[in-house]
């Protein structure tokens, strides 16, 4: 690529990374809140988990909304997420004075916005440049994105959380959220972003390529939503079966220092998603997702082993994943754009509905660690992950023809 072409791209990508960060701290805010929220409305251990329900199951939507943005374009787009992002927290003002479940609607209305962004912004990075560096791209925007996720817990326990236990503690931290977006929208509003048709490759060579008619015609778009949903099963595993894994190996924290501990996880994977702007600029996406899973299978399968017979170690090679776990998404979600021109902003759509395998693979495979009487085997389920993501690198991102 010459550098005037890195030149015209590189404010479009600033503003994406900014996007991305958003998107973290949004995500992250949502749930840190839910104790709160749980002694604020008097909830249930159920009711306590609705705020990620009606959150994550926006993302219900993202095929049509892969359509509509393939209809109005990326900016329009990022625009329209931007604007019902301000819309819903300007909502939760009002709404939370009116319960829970009303509180909730509003959440829904900026989680949509979220949603938007999400499969407006990931097939936006990845056409800013070549090909080959796109994983690159991708693994920038989420580093920030990671960023946020560290400094939105710090938010709501400073500005959110208090003895009272007052719901409309919420009102001014996020009418700030909401002018701050308002900002930015304006701001997206009046800059000028390229409009991206096909891929830069067919750019550089002055070449048209041939698409097949639709996104879904494609099997690599539907193999990387089957990776994005057994990912999501990984990274969230690991937080979510940690209590009784450092349990079941001797290590008796209380609540306080398990949440405390799990920073290393979650620091893991901000600095894999820094050193791995740098790494796939020099190897293939396809390469550094096989040795990334590889190497979660290692970490899982010697934490398992050693288990309390060296407690200590065992945990920091099962937190440890966190490091390989911090690139999969951008590989994965760069290996299912591959060759897509125009079908792009449909396939992130795809793509980005398996985000609910969160919401799904979590209470399977705490079914299958009741049944079993043991979180091992539950654990046990993140080898079959790691091993589907293993060849959707080496096979499945490869195909090409229906």
């Amino acid at each position: 690529m010459t550098n005037n072409k890195k030149n015209k791209y590189l404010l479009p990508l600033i503003i994406m990374a900014s996007l991305f960060f958003l998107l973290g701290f949004i995500t992250t805010m949502n749930n840190s809140m839910i104790d709160f929220l749980k002694g604020a409305f008097h909830l249930n251990d159920v009711e306590k988990q609705f705020p990620n329900t009606f959150f994550y199951g926006a993302y219900i939507l993202s095929v049509p909304i892969g359509f509509l943005i393939n209809k109005i374009g990326y900016k329009n787009g990022v625009l329209s997420g931007l604007a019902m992002i301000v819309l819903g927290f300007f909502l939760c003002i009002p709404m939370v004075g009116f319960g829970y479940y009303p509180f909730l609607l509003a959440v829904g209305v900026f989680a949509i916005g979220v949603v938007v962004l999400q499969v407006a912004a990931n097939p936006y990075v990845n056409a800013l440049g070549s090909k080959e560096t796109a994983a690159s791209r991708l693994t920038l925007t989420n580093a920030l994105n990671s960023v946020a996720t560290v400094i939105a817990p710090i938010f709501v326990s400073m500005l959110i959380v208090n003895d009272t236990n007052d719901p409309r503690a919420v009102q001014f931290p996020f009418g700030l959220i909401g002018v701050i977006t308002l900002v930015i929208l304006v701001i997206m509003f009046f800059l000028k972003l390229p409009e991206i048709k096909g891929t830069e490759e067919d750019t550089e060579k002055g070449e048209t390529k041939e698409y097949k008619s639709s996104a879904f015609k494609y099997p690599h778009v539907w193999l990387g939503a089957l990776a994005i949903f057994f990912y999501m099963g990984i990274e969230i595993g690991i937080p979510s079966f940690f209590a009784d894994f450092s349990s079941a190996i001797g290590l008796n924290f209380d609540s306080l220092a398990r949440t405390d501990i799990l920073k290393y996880y979650w620091g893991g994977l901000m600095v894999g998603r820094l050193l791995g702007i740098f790494v796939l600029q020099k190897f293939s996406a396809r390469k550094i997702l096989t040795i990334c899973a590889c190497c979660g299978i290692i970490f899982i399968a010697s934490a398992m082993i050693i288990g309390a017979g060296a407690g200590t170690l065992a945990l920091c090679l099962f937190l440890g994943t966190g490091l390989f776990h911090s690139i999969m998404w951008p590989t994965i979600f760069s290996l299912s754009l591959e060759d897509l021109g125009p079908n792009a902003k449909v396939a992130s759509g795809l793509i980005s509905t398996a985000v609910i395998g969160a919401a799904i693979l979590m209470p399977l495979m705490g079914v299958i660690q009741n049944a079993a009487g043991t979180v091992f085997a539950a654990i046990a389920c993140l080898f079959v992950f790691y091993i589907y993501l293993i060849f959707f690198a080496s096979k499945g991102s490869k195909i090409r023809t229906a």
